[in-house]
């Protein structure tokens, strides 16, 4: 199918109507996050069943009509690992793509890696290997060549496809629901992450005091108000480094702040009274939600248990053919035993093992384990996944 190159208004007006009718929308963007607060986008890939375009947002005055005609409508709309594609929706128009297909997510329901880069998806679902050429393009600098735009499409000429391919294996497997579940937390997940402080994520903080990590909250906020002004990303603003620097000394005097070696320079130097002031209150703050609960200690065989059923559990999910990766991590793990055994989760909410599809993939496996009612054994030691568990037979393998 020959594209469209659209870059006007009136040719955006034009293709939006030809896409309004769609059953299916696959997009893709291509984008640079290195220089900017957010990332900033370059480039729009589409296809439907009767259009292939790429969209230039650089030259065109609102691409507001493009987001609200995906984010309406009864048409399923796939993409690839769509967590910056979802955040522009958001921000442009408040609302997620209509009925997001993500082809990473589902096809860690029917194969054991995630997550999985697109080319590998399409490889394995579709048999194309797709071309490296470009990957390092400027998405930025105009004008594209042919070959670049070519590249680019690729990434969504091969979406309906794998929708096709991904569905009819979920369909066979009774994992339809499995994704829906998925996709709606996952559009959740990114919908919270766009408004949570997540302070807690500096580098470097993990022994801080009470008081000290007050600091750091101040001082990340600052950080994130002054990265907004400025479109710059935060670390441009403040390393984490500095960050905690500061919080250590807990000394909210000018002199002492610039003494701290890299607070000499360019902007930093110029914004010594609006750090000295966020150091301050963070003096000053409560520090009644720095203080962590403490509830009964675990016992000293919880990291023992979870080394123990983790691998059993991993070739459990294999022989189904679901990603282990997008069932948990270790510490989900660590949440599931710690709350069978009676002491909790330290959020007070269920373990994430213990809810929906991973309740019924493997949470109330382990549930069994826990209680001695079914047993691990050696299937095959000479097999990279040797364990078994009684009772729990592989799926059988599909017709690629």
């Amino acid at each position: 199918m020959s594209y469209q190159h659209v870059k006007s208004d009136a040719h955006l007006a034009e293709v939006l109507e030809q896409l309004r009718s769609a059953k299916r929308i696959g997009f893709d963007t291509e984008f640079v996050s290195e220089d900017t607060y957010r990332p900033e986008l370059c480039l729009i890939q589409v296809a439907s069943e009767d259009v292939l375009a790429v969209i230039d947002p650089q030259t065109i005055t609102d691409m507001t009509p493009f987001w609200k005609l995906l984010s309406e409508g009864d048409h399923i709309t796939i993409a690839h690992a769509a967590r910056e594609e979802l955040n522009f929706s958001l921000t442009s128009v408040g609302a997620p793509p209509a009925n997001l297909f993500d082809t990473q997510i589902a096809a860690a329901f029917c194969s054991n890696e995630y997550p999985a880069a697109y080319s590998s998806v399409v490889s394995r679902f579709v048999g194309h290997k797709i071309a490296k050429g470009e990957q390092r393009t400027d998405w930025r600098r105009r004008p594209l060549t042919e070959d670049q735009l070519n590249y680019a499409l690729e990434d969504v000429r091969y979406l309906h496809e794998l929708h096709d391919k991904i569905m009819a294996k979920l369909v066979k497997h009774n994992r339809v629901a499995w994704l829906e579940e998925e996709m709606q937390s996952f559009v959740e997940e990114v919908t919270a992450a766009r408004t949570r402080k997540r302070w807690r994520k500096v580098s470097g903080i993990g022994n801080l005091s009470p008081r000290n990590l007050a600091i750091v909250r101040e001082l990340w906020e600052w950080r994130q108000s002054e990265a907004e002004r400025r479109d710059v990303p935060p670390r441009r603003v403040l390393r984490d480094d500095l960050i905690v620097e500061l919080a250590k000394q807990k000394n909210a005097k000018a002199e002492r702040i610039r003494s701290i070696r890299g607070m000499q320079y360019g902007q930093l130097k110029k914004m010594t009274d609006q750090i000295a002031d966020c150091v301050q209150r963070g003096l000053d703050a409560s520090l009644d939600e720095f203080k962590r609960k403490r509830g009964p200690a675990p016992p000293p065989q919880l990291n023992l248990l979870g080394q123990f059923l983790s691998p059993a559990i991993a070739s459990v999910c294999r022989g189904k053919h679901v990603a282990a990766s997008l069932t948990g991590t270790a510490s989900d793990f660590r949440d599931m035993i710690a709350d069978h055994l009676g002491y909790g989760t330290e959020d007070g909410e269920p373990p994430a093992l213990a809810q929906g599809w991973r309740a019924e993939l493997i949470g109330n496996l382990i549930n069994d384990l826990l209680d001695g009612k079914k047993s691990i054994r050696i299937k095959n030691p000479k097999s990279e996944h040797p364990l078994a568990i009684d009772g729990v037979e592989d799926d059988p393998e599909d017709d690629d």
